[in-house]
């Protein structure tokens, strides 16, 4: 039984170019995954999503720009976005949030992050936000506007996924939980209740132990979630229940 739900994955990423068609229509078949959605970083890469989203079944996107991707053009570029929003198989806007890892300007990223999820909040979609080493300003501003949504990849402290998690949004957790040093990632898993837990890959990048640095897919959760029924002392399939039964209520309000 397909229970496998990657809430976040690139398969437009040239990474999968080669072999892409054969990959998914394997992972939907027989590797285990029901449904994944694939979030767009660009205009661009947003339509490739729903081009995917379109041609496979069990694959949906999200549309929007990532904090790596802003440019001067960003926040006039939300109008497409707006329009990408409105097909049916997109059911989120994303990936969207802030990066101070880069050297992109903090206040255009805050701006059109900003903007992003008031329009997320306009037309009753959640988001899938991207927080790298700028928890400060993620929390103030989705304090500020309560979207609904996922925090991808978590990377904060249990404290934040918390308060996070009072405001009834969800954690996102892939791969990394798996590698020797995930302390806070164990620590969070651990500390929040599992209904607002969800899995992903972030594929290509981020395969889980034993395929840390290989190209990463849907296909792999498996080990995540094994790890993770390891922290909360249930079995696998039981994992995959839970998270499948979350992401259901993320993205489609099941």
């Amino acid at each position: 039984m397909n229970m496998i739900f990657d809430t976040h994955a690139h398969y437009d990423d040239e990474a999968f170019d080669a072999d892409r068609d054969e990959l998914l229509e394997t992972l939907f078949s027989t590797g285990g995954v029901c449904a994944a959605v694939d979030q767009g970083t660009t205009v661009e890469t947003s339509k490739k999503a729903l081009e995917l989203a379109h041609r496979f079944d069990g694959i949906y996107a999200a549309v929007g720009i990532h904090p790596e991707c802003i440019d001067e053009n960003s926040l006039s570029e939300l109008s497409v976005i707006r329009e990408l929003a409105a097909d049916p198989q997109a059911v989120a806007i994303g990936e969207i949030g802030l990066d101070y890892y880069y050297d992109t300007p903090r206040e255009l990223q805050k701006e059109v992050f900003r903007a992003q999820i008031i329009m997320a909040n306009e037309l009753g979609m959640p988001v899938t936000i991207h927080d790298r080493e700028a928890h400060g300003d993620t929390l103030d501003i989705i304090t500020e506007l309560r979207p609904k949504g996922i925090l991808h990849c978590f990377s904060g402290s249990l404290e934040m996924a918390k308060r996070v998690v009072s405001m009834g949004m969800y954690i996102g957790i892939g791969g990394v939980v798996t590698f020797r040093n995930a302390r806070k990632t164990v620590e969070v898993a651990e500390g929040i209740p599992h209904d607002f837990i969800v899995l992903e890959t972030d594929c290509p990048y981020l395969a889980p132990v034993p395929f840390r640095g290989k190209r990463n897919d849907s296909g792999m959760i498996i080990h995540t979630a094994a790890k993770l029924a390891e922290i909360w002392g249930v079995g696998t399939e039981e994992v995959l229940r839970i998270t499948k039964a979350n992401a259901e209520k993320v993205y489609f309000g099941r």
